[in-house]
Protein backbone atom coordinates (compact mmCIF):
# COMPACT_ATOMS: atom_id res chain seq x y z
CA UNK A 1 0.00 0.00 0.00
CA UNK A 2 1.48 3.57 -1.13
CA UNK A 3 2.49 5.89 1.85
CA UNK A 4 -0.39 8.47 0.95
CA UNK A 5 -2.95 5.85 0.85
CA UNK A 6 -1.93 4.27 4.05
CA UNK A 7 -2.49 7.63 5.64
CA UNK A 8 -5.76 8.01 3.77
CA UNK A 9 -6.82 4.78 5.62
CA UNK A 10 -5.50 6.19 8.78
CA UNK A 11 -7.25 9.51 8.44
CA UNK A 12 -10.78 8.19 7.73
CA UNK A 13 -9.94 5.70 10.20
CA UNK A 14 -10.38 8.76 12.69
CA UNK A 15 -13.11 9.99 10.93
CA UNK A 16 -15.25 7.18 11.35
CA UNK A 17 -14.38 6.09 15.54
CA UNK A 18 -15.04 9.75 15.90
CA UNK A 19 -18.44 9.16 13.87
CA UNK A 20 -19.32 6.28 16.09
CA UNK A 21 -20.14 7.16 19.88
CA UNK A 22 -22.26 3.66 19.81
CA UNK A 23 -23.31 0.40 18.25
CA UNK A 24 -25.96 1.91 16.77
CA UNK A 25 -23.90 5.10 15.16
CA UNK A 26 -21.33 2.41 13.67
CA UNK A 27 -23.60 0.62 11.80
CA UNK A 28 -24.86 4.04 10.51
CA UNK A 29 -22.10 4.86 9.36
CA UNK A 30 -21.53 1.39 7.46
CA UNK A 31 -25.09 1.67 6.05
CA UNK A 32 -24.00 4.69 4.16
CA UNK A 33 -20.99 3.40 3.18
CA UNK A 34 -22.18 0.22 1.40
CA UNK A 35 -25.38 2.01 -0.05
CA UNK A 36 -23.04 4.45 -1.83
CA UNK A 37 -21.06 1.70 -3.23
CA UNK A 38 -23.59 -0.15 -4.69
CA UNK A 39 -24.96 -2.61 -1.99
CA UNK A 40 -28.53 -2.70 -1.37
CA UNK A 41 -30.67 -2.50 1.56
CA UNK A 42 -32.69 -6.11 2.00
CA UNK A 43 -35.50 -6.38 4.94
CA UNK A 44 -34.98 -9.53 7.15
CA UNK A 45 -39.38 -9.44 6.93
CA UNK A 46 -39.10 -9.87 3.00
CA UNK A 47 -39.00 -12.51 0.38
CA UNK A 48 -35.03 -11.61 -1.28
CA UNK A 49 -34.74 -11.54 -4.59
CA UNK A 50 -30.91 -11.82 -5.18
CA UNK A 51 -28.69 -12.02 -8.51
CA UNK A 52 -25.29 -13.13 -9.15
CA UNK A 53 -22.64 -10.47 -8.83
CA UNK A 54 -25.52 -8.79 -6.18
CA UNK A 55 -24.39 -6.74 -3.04
CA UNK A 56 -26.77 -6.60 -0.59
CA UNK A 57 -26.87 -5.58 3.21
CA UNK A 58 -29.42 -6.32 5.97
CA UNK A 59 -29.69 -4.68 9.57
CA UNK A 60 -31.02 -5.73 12.94
CA UNK A 61 -32.16 -3.68 15.60
CA UNK A 62 -30.03 -1.44 14.28
CA UNK A 63 -26.74 -2.19 15.88
CA UNK A 64 -25.96 -5.28 14.01
CA UNK A 65 -25.46 -5.26 9.91
CA UNK A 66 -24.79 -8.03 7.70
CA UNK A 67 -23.73 -7.19 4.28
CA UNK A 68 -22.54 -10.03 1.30
CA UNK A 69 -21.28 -9.97 -2.35
CA UNK A 70 -22.79 -12.73 -4.52
CA UNK A 71 -20.00 -14.50 -6.82
CA UNK A 72 -21.46 -14.25 -10.52
CA UNK A 73 -20.39 -17.85 -10.91
CA UNK A 74 -21.75 -18.46 -7.33
CA UNK A 75 -24.48 -21.65 -7.13
CA UNK A 76 -26.45 -22.85 -4.19
CA UNK A 77 -24.58 -25.53 -1.98
CA UNK A 78 -21.17 -23.39 -2.99
CA UNK A 79 -19.26 -21.90 0.08
CA UNK A 80 -19.35 -18.38 2.34
CA UNK A 81 -16.04 -16.49 2.82
CA UNK A 82 -16.97 -14.43 6.10
CA UNK A 83 -15.39 -12.13 8.52
CA UNK A 84 -17.16 -11.46 11.93
CA UNK A 85 -16.73 -8.83 14.04
CA UNK A 86 -18.43 -6.96 16.78
CA UNK A 87 -20.04 -3.27 17.69
CA UNK A 88 -20.48 -2.63 20.68
CA UNK A 89 -17.58 -2.14 23.33
CA UNK A 90 -17.69 -1.04 27.08
CA UNK A 91 -19.20 1.79 28.07
CA UNK A 92 -21.97 3.13 30.93
CA UNK A 93 -25.33 2.69 29.81
CA UNK A 94 -28.01 5.32 31.32
CA UNK A 95 -31.04 3.25 33.39
CA UNK A 96 -34.37 3.68 32.29
CA UNK A 97 -35.19 5.92 35.75
CA UNK A 98 -31.94 8.22 35.03
CA UNK A 99 -32.64 11.08 37.62
CA UNK A 100 -30.67 11.10 40.92
CA UNK A 101 -30.70 14.20 43.15
CA UNK A 102 -27.84 14.59 45.95
CA UNK A 103 -26.63 17.32 47.76
CA UNK A 104 -28.80 19.44 45.31
CA UNK A 105 -26.74 18.03 42.37
CA UNK A 106 -28.59 16.33 39.61
CA UNK A 107 -26.52 13.37 38.83
CA UNK A 108 -27.17 10.44 35.99
CA UNK A 109 -28.08 6.84 36.77
CA UNK A 110 -26.07 4.28 34.91
CA UNK A 111 -25.36 0.57 34.11
CA UNK A 112 -21.70 -0.77 33.84
CA UNK A 113 -21.92 -2.88 30.12
CA UNK A 114 -19.22 -4.91 29.73
CA UNK A 115 -15.54 -5.49 31.45
CA UNK A 116 -14.63 -2.33 31.14
CA UNK A 117 -11.64 -0.67 33.19
CA UNK A 118 -14.19 2.23 35.02
CA UNK A 119 -11.66 3.57 36.98
CA UNK A 120 -10.36 5.36 33.43
CA UNK A 121 -14.17 7.24 33.16
CA UNK A 122 -13.37 9.45 36.10
CA UNK A 123 -12.84 12.97 35.73
CA UNK A 124 -13.27 12.50 32.30
CA UNK A 125 -15.21 15.34 29.80
CA UNK A 126 -18.44 13.04 28.81
CA UNK A 127 -21.72 13.25 26.55
CA UNK A 128 -24.24 11.13 25.85
CA UNK A 129 -24.98 9.51 22.39
CA UNK A 130 -27.24 6.60 21.56
CA UNK A 131 -31.35 6.54 20.27
CA UNK A 132 -34.77 7.57 20.66
CA UNK A 133 -38.02 6.39 20.29
CA UNK A 134 -40.09 9.67 18.96
CA UNK A 135 -43.70 10.30 18.53
CA UNK A 136 -44.43 12.16 15.46
CA UNK A 137 -48.37 12.71 15.56
CA UNK A 138 -49.85 9.34 15.15
CA UNK A 139 -47.21 7.61 14.55
CA UNK A 140 -43.70 6.66 16.22
CA UNK A 141 -40.31 7.13 14.75
CA UNK A 142 -36.54 6.17 15.65
CA UNK A 143 -33.69 8.97 15.65
CA UNK A 144 -29.82 8.94 16.59
CA UNK A 145 -29.22 11.20 18.60
CA UNK A 146 -25.66 12.80 20.14
CA UNK A 147 -24.34 15.61 22.37
CA UNK A 148 -21.05 16.71 21.38
CA UNK A 149 -20.88 19.00 24.41
CA UNK A 150 -19.43 17.97 27.19
CA UNK A 151 -22.27 17.58 29.78
CA UNK A 152 -20.88 15.04 32.24
CA UNK A 153 -18.35 13.85 34.42
CA UNK A 154 -17.66 11.47 37.02
CA UNK A 155 -15.65 13.46 39.52
CA UNK A 156 -13.29 11.64 42.17
CA UNK A 157 -12.87 11.95 45.60
CA UNK A 158 -9.63 14.99 46.60
CA UNK A 159 -6.70 13.33 48.28
CA UNK A 160 -7.50 15.34 51.15
CA UNK A 161 -11.00 13.07 51.90
CA UNK A 162 -9.31 9.83 51.08
CA UNK A 163 -5.53 9.64 52.22
CA UNK A 164 -5.79 4.98 51.41
CA UNK A 165 -5.56 6.22 47.47
CA UNK A 166 -1.73 6.47 47.38
CA UNK A 167 -1.46 3.49 49.73
CA UNK A 168 -4.25 0.86 48.97
CA UNK A 169 -4.69 2.30 45.44
CA UNK A 170 -8.14 3.57 43.69
CA UNK A 171 -11.37 2.03 45.66
CA UNK A 172 -14.98 2.94 44.27
CA UNK A 173 -18.01 1.33 44.25
CA UNK A 174 -19.88 0.40 40.86
CA UNK A 175 -23.23 1.22 41.78
CA UNK A 176 -22.65 4.96 44.21
CA UNK A 177 -19.47 6.58 42.62
CA UNK A 178 -19.64 6.04 39.04
CA UNK A 179 -22.46 8.59 38.68
CA UNK A 180 -22.08 11.02 36.30
CA UNK A 181 -23.05 14.78 37.51
CA UNK A 182 -25.23 16.76 35.11
CA UNK A 183 -27.57 19.01 33.59
CA UNK A 184 -31.67 18.31 32.83
CA UNK A 185 -30.86 15.54 30.39
CA UNK A 186 -34.45 14.69 28.49
CA UNK A 187 -34.43 18.82 27.58
CA UNK A 188 -30.92 18.39 26.22
CA UNK A 189 -31.78 15.60 24.30
CA UNK A 190 -35.25 17.40 23.07
CA UNK A 191 -33.27 20.75 21.90
CA UNK A 192 -30.81 18.50 20.19
CA UNK A 193 -33.92 16.78 17.98
CA UNK A 194 -35.80 19.91 17.49
CA UNK A 195 -38.84 18.31 19.28
CA UNK A 196 -40.54 18.71 22.65
CA UNK A 197 -39.36 16.62 25.79
CA UNK A 198 -42.88 14.96 26.31
CA UNK A 199 -42.68 13.38 23.11
CA UNK A 200 -39.50 11.82 23.91
CA UNK A 201 -41.47 8.00 24.57
CA UNK A 202 -38.11 6.24 25.34
CA UNK A 203 -33.91 5.82 24.74
CA UNK A 204 -31.08 3.90 24.98
CA UNK A 205 -28.42 5.91 25.68
CA UNK A 206 -24.61 5.49 26.85
CA UNK A 207 -22.25 7.94 28.50
CA UNK A 208 -19.27 8.80 25.81
CA UNK A 209 -15.96 10.48 26.16
CA UNK A 210 -16.03 13.76 24.39
CA UNK A 211 -12.18 13.35 23.42
CA UNK A 212 -11.72 13.17 19.27
CA UNK A 213 -10.15 10.07 18.40
CA UNK A 214 -6.51 10.80 17.16
CA UNK A 215 -2.96 9.73 15.76
CA UNK A 216 -0.49 10.20 18.58
CA UNK A 217 2.95 9.17 19.19
CA UNK A 218 6.66 10.88 18.26
CA UNK A 219 6.55 9.68 14.81
CA UNK A 220 2.35 9.88 14.51
CA UNK A 221 2.70 5.62 15.16
CA UNK A 222 -0.43 5.28 17.08
CA UNK A 223 -3.89 5.81 17.20
CA UNK A 224 -5.18 7.32 20.46
CA UNK A 225 -9.10 6.41 20.59
CA UNK A 226 -12.05 4.72 22.78
CA UNK A 227 -13.93 2.04 21.06
CA UNK A 228 -10.56 0.06 19.31
CA UNK A 229 -12.29 -2.60 20.58
CA UNK A 230 -13.51 -3.68 18.46
CA UNK A 231 -14.60 -0.50 15.92
CA UNK A 232 -10.64 -0.95 14.54
CA UNK A 233 -11.42 -4.08 13.30
CA UNK A 234 -14.10 -2.91 11.91
CA UNK A 235 -12.96 -0.51 9.78
CA UNK A 236 -10.74 -2.64 7.85
CA UNK A 237 -13.72 -4.92 7.38
CA UNK A 238 -15.81 -3.10 5.53
CA UNK A 239 -14.52 -0.88 2.87
CA UNK A 240 -12.13 -1.99 0.14
CA UNK A 241 -14.39 -0.79 -2.90
CA UNK A 242 -15.78 2.24 -3.22
CA UNK A 243 -14.19 5.47 -4.11
CA UNK A 244 -16.66 8.08 -2.65
CA UNK A 245 -14.08 10.97 -3.34
CA UNK A 246 -15.84 12.36 -0.11
CA UNK A 247 -12.89 13.69 1.82
CA UNK A 248 -12.89 13.48 5.73
CA UNK A 249 -16.38 12.76 6.99
CA UNK A 250 -17.81 16.01 8.65
CA UNK A 251 -18.75 14.49 12.04
CA UNK A 252 -15.18 13.91 12.41
CA UNK A 253 -12.05 15.64 14.08
CA UNK A 254 -11.74 18.53 12.01
CA UNK A 255 -8.73 19.21 10.34
CA UNK A 256 -7.98 15.32 10.46
CA UNK A 257 -7.65 15.12 6.39
CA UNK A 258 -5.37 18.30 6.43
CA UNK A 259 -3.21 17.39 8.83
CA UNK A 260 -2.39 14.05 6.75
CA UNK A 261 -2.48 16.19 3.44
CA UNK A 262 -3.81 13.39 1.51
CA UNK A 263 -7.65 13.99 1.28
CA UNK A 264 -7.58 15.47 -1.95
CA UNK A 265 -10.91 14.51 -3.34
CA UNK A 266 -9.95 15.30 -7.03
CA UNK A 267 -6.68 12.48 -6.94
CA UNK A 268 -8.03 10.17 -4.28
CA UNK A 269 -10.21 7.51 -3.84
CA UNK A 270 -11.23 7.67 -0.44
CA UNK A 271 -11.97 4.32 1.31
CA UNK A 272 -14.36 4.93 4.42
CA UNK A 273 -15.72 2.64 7.15
CA UNK A 274 -14.40 -0.10 9.37
CA UNK A 275 -11.48 -2.36 7.79
CA UNK A 276 -14.22 -5.07 7.22
CA UNK A 277 -16.44 -3.11 5.71
CA UNK A 278 -13.43 -1.92 3.96
CA UNK A 279 -11.96 -4.20 2.61
CA UNK A 280 -15.50 -6.31 1.22
CA UNK A 281 -15.97 -3.11 -0.81
CA UNK A 282 -12.38 -2.91 -2.17
CA UNK A 283 -12.63 -6.84 -2.88
CA UNK A 284 -16.13 -6.39 -4.99
CA UNK A 285 -15.46 -2.48 -6.06
CA UNK A 286 -14.84 -3.27 -9.93
CA UNK A 287 -17.10 -5.07 -12.37
CA UNK A 288 -14.68 -7.81 -12.80
CA UNK A 289 -14.16 -8.47 -9.28
CA UNK A 290 -16.41 -10.90 -8.92
CA UNK A 291 -16.38 -12.52 -12.39
CA UNK A 292 -14.91 -15.54 -11.28
CA UNK A 293 -16.33 -15.52 -7.88
CA UNK A 294 -17.72 -19.11 -6.86
CA UNK A 295 -18.88 -18.40 -3.72
CA UNK A 296 -19.94 -15.43 -1.10
CA UNK A 297 -17.94 -12.98 0.53
CA UNK A 298 -20.00 -11.68 3.81
CA UNK A 299 -19.14 -9.45 7.00
CA UNK A 300 -21.27 -9.70 9.93
CA UNK A 301 -20.70 -7.05 12.57
CA UNK A 302 -22.54 -8.04 15.93
CA UNK A 303 -24.03 -6.54 18.42
CA UNK A 304 -23.33 -8.00 22.29
CA UNK A 305 -20.20 -9.34 22.42
CA UNK A 306 -19.32 -7.21 25.32
CA UNK A 307 -21.81 -8.87 27.24
CA UNK A 308 -22.37 -12.97 25.58
CA UNK A 309 -23.63 -12.40 22.77
CA UNK A 310 -26.89 -13.76 24.08
CA UNK A 311 -29.16 -11.21 22.13
CA UNK A 312 -31.56 -11.41 18.94
CA UNK A 313 -29.13 -9.32 17.18
CA UNK A 314 -25.66 -10.99 18.93
CA UNK A 315 -23.86 -14.08 17.67
CA UNK A 316 -25.83 -16.65 19.56
CA UNK A 317 -28.63 -15.64 17.44
CA UNK A 318 -29.50 -17.51 14.23
CA UNK A 319 -28.12 -14.22 12.54
CA UNK A 320 -25.52 -15.80 10.69
CA UNK A 321 -26.94 -18.92 9.71
CA UNK A 322 -30.46 -17.32 8.75
CA UNK A 323 -28.37 -15.12 6.04
CA UNK A 324 -26.68 -18.74 4.93
CA UNK A 325 -29.95 -20.65 4.13
CA UNK A 326 -31.58 -17.73 2.89
CA UNK A 327 -29.16 -16.68 0.33
CA UNK A 328 -28.67 -20.73 -0.60
CA UNK A 329 -32.21 -20.99 -0.85
CA UNK A 330 -32.38 -18.11 -3.08
CA UNK A 331 -30.55 -19.58 -5.68
CA UNK A 332 -32.06 -23.23 -5.26
CA UNK A 333 -33.96 -24.26 -7.76
CA UNK A 334 -35.46 -27.34 -5.43
CA UNK A 335 -36.91 -26.19 -2.12
CA UNK A 336 -36.44 -29.79 -0.78
CA UNK A 337 -32.59 -30.01 -1.35
CA UNK A 338 -32.60 -26.90 0.65
CA UNK A 339 -31.17 -28.39 3.73
CA UNK A 340 -28.41 -30.63 1.94
CA UNK A 341 -27.47 -27.60 -0.29
CA UNK A 342 -26.90 -25.74 3.23
CA UNK A 343 -24.96 -28.56 4.84
CA UNK A 344 -22.81 -28.10 1.84
CA UNK A 345 -22.53 -24.65 1.84
CA UNK A 346 -21.16 -25.06 5.44
CA UNK A 347 -18.79 -27.39 4.99
CA UNK A 348 -17.22 -25.33 2.38
CA UNK A 349 -17.18 -21.88 4.16
CA UNK A 350 -14.42 -20.37 6.13
CA UNK A 351 -15.18 -17.77 9.27
CA UNK A 352 -12.15 -15.25 10.07
CA UNK A 353 -13.65 -14.14 13.69
CA UNK A 354 -11.58 -10.62 14.40
CA UNK A 355 -11.39 -8.78 17.46
CA UNK A 356 -8.85 -6.87 18.78
CA UNK A 357 -5.98 -8.92 20.42
CA UNK A 358 -3.47 -7.67 23.81
CA UNK A 359 -0.43 -6.37 22.74
CA UNK A 360 2.92 -6.96 24.81
CA UNK A 361 2.93 -4.33 27.69
CA UNK A 362 6.64 -2.92 28.70
CA UNK A 363 5.21 -2.34 31.48
CA UNK A 364 3.90 -5.53 32.56
CA UNK A 365 5.77 -8.24 30.00
CA UNK A 366 5.16 -11.21 32.66
CA UNK A 367 1.69 -11.06 32.12
CA UNK A 368 2.23 -12.33 28.13
CA UNK A 369 3.67 -16.19 28.00
CA UNK A 370 7.10 -16.12 27.25
CA UNK A 371 7.22 -17.35 23.40
CA UNK A 372 3.30 -15.58 22.15
CA UNK A 373 4.32 -11.74 22.90
CA UNK A 374 2.45 -10.11 19.82
CA UNK A 375 3.53 -6.82 19.46
CA UNK A 376 2.55 -3.18 18.12
CA UNK A 377 3.14 -2.81 14.59
CA UNK A 378 3.71 -6.21 14.06
CA UNK A 379 0.52 -7.81 12.26
CA UNK A 380 -2.32 -9.54 13.03
CA UNK A 381 -2.69 -11.43 15.28
CA UNK A 382 -3.60 -15.68 14.94
CA UNK A 383 -5.24 -16.67 18.65
CA UNK A 384 -4.79 -19.90 20.22
CA UNK A 385 -6.21 -21.57 22.89
CA UNK A 386 -6.41 -25.51 23.68
CA UNK A 387 -10.22 -25.21 26.01
CA UNK A 388 -11.60 -23.78 22.75
CA UNK A 389 -11.90 -19.79 23.94
CA UNK A 390 -10.63 -19.12 20.54
CA UNK A 391 -11.79 -21.42 17.05
CA UNK A 392 -8.84 -21.48 15.50
CA UNK A 393 -7.27 -25.21 14.50
CA UNK A 394 -3.92 -25.73 13.06
CA UNK A 395 -5.88 -25.92 8.90
CA UNK A 396 -7.27 -22.27 9.53
CA UNK A 397 -4.02 -20.75 11.00
CA UNK A 398 -2.82 -22.63 7.78
CA UNK A 399 -5.34 -20.80 5.19
CA UNK A 400 -4.80 -17.16 7.50
CA UNK A 401 -0.58 -17.46 7.64
CA UNK A 402 -0.73 -18.80 3.55
CA UNK A 403 -2.86 -15.67 2.81
CA UNK A 404 -0.12 -13.38 4.67
CA UNK A 405 3.21 -15.24 3.45
CA UNK A 406 1.64 -15.03 -0.36
CA UNK A 407 1.51 -11.00 0.64
CA UNK A 408 4.76 -10.22 2.66
CA UNK A 409 2.02 -9.48 5.68
CA UNK A 410 3.86 -9.58 9.02
CA UNK A 411 1.68 -12.71 11.33
CA UNK A 412 2.11 -12.68 15.41
CA UNK A 413 0.85 -15.55 17.66
CA UNK A 414 -1.15 -15.46 20.61
CA UNK A 415 -1.95 -17.89 23.60
CA UNK A 416 -2.76 -17.00 26.99
CA UNK A 417 -0.35 -18.13 30.19
CA UNK A 418 -1.85 -21.72 31.71
CA UNK A 419 -2.23 -19.58 34.96
CA UNK A 420 -4.17 -16.86 33.38
CA UNK A 421 -7.70 -16.84 32.62
CA UNK A 422 -8.59 -16.25 28.64
CA UNK A 423 -11.35 -14.29 27.19
CA UNK A 424 -13.58 -15.29 24.32
CA UNK A 425 -14.81 -14.02 20.91
CA UNK A 426 -17.52 -14.63 18.90
CA UNK A 427 -15.35 -17.37 16.98
CA UNK A 428 -16.44 -20.29 18.83
CA UNK A 429 -19.70 -19.20 19.32
CA UNK A 430 -20.03 -19.22 15.31
CA UNK A 431 -17.85 -22.01 15.21
CA UNK A 432 -20.42 -24.77 17.23
CA UNK A 433 -23.66 -22.68 16.22
CA UNK A 434 -23.18 -22.72 12.74
CA UNK A 435 -20.37 -25.38 12.10
CA UNK A 436 -18.42 -23.55 10.17
CA UNK A 437 -14.46 -23.72 10.11
CA UNK A 438 -12.84 -20.92 12.13
CA UNK A 439 -9.79 -18.51 12.72
CA UNK A 440 -9.77 -16.06 15.86
CA UNK A 441 -7.46 -13.43 14.70
CA UNK A 442 -7.12 -9.63 15.72
CA UNK A 443 -4.99 -6.31 15.09
CA UNK A 444 -2.35 -6.01 18.45
CA UNK A 445 -3.61 -2.92 21.23
CA UNK A 446 -2.91 -1.52 24.58
CA UNK A 447 -5.23 -0.38 27.48
CA UNK A 448 -8.07 -2.79 25.91
CA UNK A 449 -11.71 -1.61 27.16
CA UNK A 450 -9.69 1.52 28.87
CA UNK A 451 -12.15 5.03 27.83
CA UNK A 452 -9.31 5.41 25.50
CA UNK A 453 -6.92 2.91 24.13
CA UNK A 454 -4.12 2.83 21.66
CA UNK A 455 -3.01 0.89 18.44
CA UNK A 456 -0.67 0.96 15.77
CA UNK A 457 -1.05 2.81 12.76
CA UNK A 458 0.91 0.40 10.63
CA UNK A 459 -1.27 -2.65 11.85
CA UNK A 460 -4.86 -0.79 10.31
CA UNK A 461 -2.62 -0.98 7.16
CA UNK A 462 -1.95 -4.56 7.80
CA UNK A 463 -5.52 -5.77 8.63
CA UNK A 464 -6.66 -3.81 6.02
CA UNK A 465 -4.54 -5.68 3.30
CA UNK A 466 -4.62 -9.24 4.65
CA UNK A 467 -8.87 -9.12 4.92
CA UNK A 468 -8.76 -7.73 1.64
CA UNK A 469 -6.60 -10.75 0.11
CA UNK A 470 -9.03 -13.17 2.61
CA UNK A 471 -11.86 -12.43 0.22
CA UNK A 472 -9.67 -12.30 -2.99
CA UNK A 473 -7.67 -15.36 -2.90
CA UNK A 474 -9.61 -17.89 -0.41
CA UNK A 475 -11.97 -19.48 -3.23
CA UNK A 476 -8.29 -20.29 -4.72
CA UNK A 477 -6.25 -20.70 -1.78
CA UNK A 478 -9.19 -22.89 -0.11
CA UNK A 479 -9.01 -25.43 -3.50
CA UNK A 480 -5.77 -26.22 -4.06
CA UNK A 481 -4.74 -27.17 -0.40
CA UNK A 482 -7.27 -29.96 -0.52
CA UNK A 483 -6.16 -30.70 -3.74
CA UNK A 484 -2.62 -31.23 -2.28
CA UNK A 485 -3.32 -32.40 0.71
CA UNK A 486 -1.37 -35.62 1.21
CA UNK A 487 -2.05 -38.15 4.15
CA UNK A 488 0.93 -38.76 6.34
CA UNK A 489 2.10 -41.62 8.34
CA UNK A 490 4.85 -42.25 10.85
CA UNK A 491 7.90 -44.43 10.12
CA UNK A 492 10.18 -45.43 13.06
CA UNK A 493 13.67 -46.04 11.18
CA UNK A 494 16.94 -47.09 12.75
CA UNK A 495 15.70 -45.12 16.28
CA UNK A 496 14.80 -41.88 13.82
CA UNK A 497 10.68 -41.14 13.47
CA UNK A 498 10.03 -39.62 10.19
CA UNK A 499 6.75 -38.53 8.87
CA UNK A 500 6.53 -39.61 5.17
CA UNK A 501 3.33 -39.67 2.61
CA UNK A 502 0.80 -42.46 2.85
Amino acid sequence: MAKQESHAVTSDLIDFLNASPTAFHAVDEAKKRLGSAGFHQLSEKELWELQPGGKYFFTRNHSTIVAFAVGKRYVAGNGFYIIGAHTDSPCLKLKPVTKVVKAGILEVGVQTYGGGLWHTWFDRDLSVAGRVILREGNSYSHRLVRIEEPIMRVPTLAIHLDKSVSTEGFKFNNETHLLPILATALKLLASKLGCEPDDICDFELQACDTQPSTIGGAAKEFIFSGRLDNLCILRSDAGIVVSLGTGANPHGSPGCGAWWKCYDPSKYHIVVILCFVWALIDATSSDSSLEEETGVRLVALFDHEEVGSDSAQGAGSPVMLNAVTRITNSFSSNYNAGAVLLEKAVQKSFLVSADMAHALHPNYMEKHEANHQPKLHGGLVIKTNANQRYATNVITSFIFREIASKHNLPVQDFVVRNDMSCGSTIGPILASGVGIRTVDVGAPQLSMHSIREVCAVDDVKYSYEHFKAFFQEFTHLDRSFYQEFTPLMVVHIDGIYLLVAH
